[in-house]
């Protein structure tokens, strides 16, 4: 790369020895325009002098016609300019002039924030001057072996991991072949944009001379390569990962229904390359927004999991600046107001498509699926804890707040199905009228598969995968039950009893290689008429029952905020050889998962992260405790149905209390 494409990688790498800081007039580019790289000479006259301080000012209005420009969420540059890198007054070794940040640790989930400036439209940039930062000195403690050691930091050190700062990692055991082998191939897989690290493709098998979509960076798929490389201490990846998909947000409004809508995270992006003048090129970032995918649907969940990686990333490294910065409190703003859009549903669960979530296809799981209702709980969690609450967020704060009380009630009252709750539900009255109704989504008991009559265990329960009027969908959905214990959707009675039923249904939901995707699998006219006779989502294949080892971190994660980590290691020593021989294929097939998937790619990414991740997990448990939830229940004293003028509402608060508070 040439000096040119340096001035790119500056966007991710604010450097410790100058400030760029230039006052232009701003452009607002379209929404669409791929991501370009930095190509546009620039002076560094400036480069030994101390930096001004600069505001970061409110966007601006449109550009004229013909200008090419690409957007940042607060501050809109020329190609040729990366933003300066935002600090903030107060900060310590926050400062822009340290490469250096405190590690620090905080649990809390309330309202506040650790964003203390009052006004969010203008945030000071100070301390620019290089050349009074000083080396930063840490005392790193190792616990096993209980030594003392001093590291220096130098400014110019090339040996940190982290541009940001220290993650000090506790000492572990020496990786297995099969460990070393999973890293050779996860470094392998990383996407580099202008030179920097951006993320990891879906799959990479070198021997697949059709990889179609495979060769692209996934939000959905990146989350375990993220975990992965911020548990080993390795921040710089998923730092630019973050801010590089921020950019690529979608911002306008649009009218026209094959666009975005604003604020819509894209399902994937590509480094593509494009040819210039002459014998110039440049990279481009390409994101798709769901228009190439197969079906056309827009990807609900990757906002939702681009929120809980900035809330992981924070967490374990301790660099909350991140998060904090103006345009990415903007990010979170567009797509959780995104998702709290007032429409004519009048259930508080998120209502979706089929195609929408890791269930890409018509599955049969369109209207309220739990696996995107426990990933919406989790980034409304990650929002209220990472927003800035001033005038310009209280509103969106408090409608957090209210959708919280409502969704956790919803969920906990009406998804869940235990011997009990069935032998409830088989008695049913139908065509009840009234605010007293019991079955008040009116359920006809002939619903009842018979499959479940015999499945369902004395002891244990779940959530199950979809409610809607006069419509329960009864199959287990082993991602979205995993995912409402990790963020404490259900209840911790409800958390035990969900791990119960995995560990008495081993066969059924683990068998041979870890872990359904969903069980029972559709079959027969079932399978017909639900997917559409969809020849990869046959019987116990794929999406349609189909084990996919990629969800071994998840339940790792379940297992060990319920003290069940016997059982997750039961689960990753089992894939563990099976999956090195098979080559860390995607999913498998049939009742047990006894063989690779008819389709299945191999070298596939998430499923050597999963791995990874689940490893590391278990050998730090304590790590664990930066990435789950535990109750809040706060949330049980703020009844939305309270906060209702209308005389007409009437809720059974008082019944979902009793079954928590034990």
């Amino acid at each position: 790369m040439n000096a040119l494409c340096f001035i790119g990688h500056s966007t991710m790498r604010p450097s410790a020895r100058f400030l760029i800081s230039r006052t232009s007039k701003s452009f607002l580019g379209s929404a669409k325009q791929p991501l370009r790289s930095n190509r546009t000479h620039s002076s560094l006259a400036n480069a030994g002098r101390p930096a001004p301080a600069t505001i970061i000012t409110p966007r601006p209005p449109l550009p004229a016609a013909g200008f090419k420009t690409y957007r940042l969420m607060s501050t809109i540059f020329h190609p040729g300019f990366a933003p300066p890198p935002i600090a903030f007054a107060n900060r310590g070794s926050y400062g822009v002039a340290s490469r250096a940040v405190v590690v620090r640790q905080q649990h809390s989930t309330s309202v506040e924030t650790r964003v203390n400036e009052g006004n969010f439209e203008r945030i000071y940039v100070q301390n620019g001057n290089a050349a009074s930062a000083k080396p930063l000195v840490v005392e790193r403690i190792d616990k096993d072996e209980n030594i003392r050691e001093v590291v220096s930091v130098e400014e110019g050190d090339s040996n940190l991991r982290n541009p940001e700062g220290i993650e000090i990692v506790s000492p572990r055991k020496e990786e297995s072949d099969i460990e070393k082998e999973a890293w050779k191939l996860l470094n392998d897989a990383v996407v580099r944009y202008c030179g920097s690290p951006v993320g990891t493709v879906a799959a990479n098998d070198p021997g697949d001379k059709t990889p179609l979509n495979y060769d692209q960076v996934f939000i959905r798929d990146f989350v375990p390569s993220a975990l992965a490389f911020l548990l080993r201490g390795e921040g710089e990846i998923v730092r630019n990962f973050l801010l590089h998909t921020l950019q690529l947000q979608s911002w306008e409004k649009t009218v026209d229904c094959y666009n975005p809508g604003q604020g819509l995270m894209p399902a994937s992006f590509k480094v593509s390359t494009v040819t210039l003048d002459g014998d110039n090129t440049e990279e481009v970032l390409d994101p798709d927004f769901g228009e190439s995918a197969i079906g056309r649907v827009a990807p609900v969940d990757s906002g939702l999991w681009w929120i809980i990686m900035l809330r992981a990333y924070g967490k374990i490294t301790g660099d909350y600046t991140l998060q904090e910065r103006v345009d990415v409190q903007t990010g979170i703003k567009l797509v959780l107001n995104l998702c709290l859009a007032d429409g004519f549903d009048m259930f508080p669960s998120l209502l979706v498509t089929d195609g929408s979530c890791m269930i890409d296809r018509r599955m049969g799981i369109h209207g309220h699926p739990l696996e995107i209702q426990a990933l919406f709980y989790s980034a409304l969690r990650c929002g209220r804890e990472m927003l800035a609450v001033n005038d310009g967020s209280k509103n969106l704060v408090r409608a957090i707040n209210n959708r919280l009380s409502a969704l956790s009630f919803h969920i906990r009252e009406y998804y869940w199905v235990d011997m009990k709750k069935m032998n409830e539900i088989y008695r049913y009255k139908t065509e009840e009228y009234s605010l007293d109704a019991t079955n008040k989504f009116n359920i006809y008991p002939e619903q009842i598969p018979m499959w479940l009559m015999d499945w369902i265990p004395e002891e244990g329960g779940y959530l199950i995968g979809n409610l809607q009027p006069a419509h329960m969908d009864f199959r287990f959905f082993t991602l979205g039950n995993l995912w409402s214990v990790i963020s404490s959707l259900s209840t911790p009675k409800q958390n035990e009893a969900i791990l119960n039923l995995i560990e008495g249904k081993w066969n059924d939901i683990v068998g041979h290689m870890p872990l359904k995707i969903c069980y029972p699998a559709l079959e027969n006219e079932e399978w017909r008429i639900i997917t559409g006779s969809d020849p990869k989502n046959t019987p116990w294949s794929y999406h349609n029952g189909g084990s996919w080892p990629t969800l071994l971190w998840q339940f790792a994660l379940a297992c060990i905020k319920t003290g069940r980590i016997e059982l997750a290691r039961k689960a990753v020593n089992m894939a563990e050889s099976k999956l090195v021989a098979d080559r860390w294929a995607e999913y498998y097939d049939t009742r047990n998962g006894k063989f690779i998937g008819k389709q299945a790619r191999l070298y596939q990414t998430w499923t050597i992260a999963g791995f990874l991740t689940s490893k590391v997990l278990l050998e730090n448990p304590e790590k664990a405790s930066l990435l789950f939830w535990e109750e809040d229940y706060e949330l049980l004293e703020m009844c939305v149905c309270a906060l209702s003028k209308s005389s007409r509402k009437k809720c059974s608060r008082v019944a979902a209390k009793s079954q928590i508070l034990v």
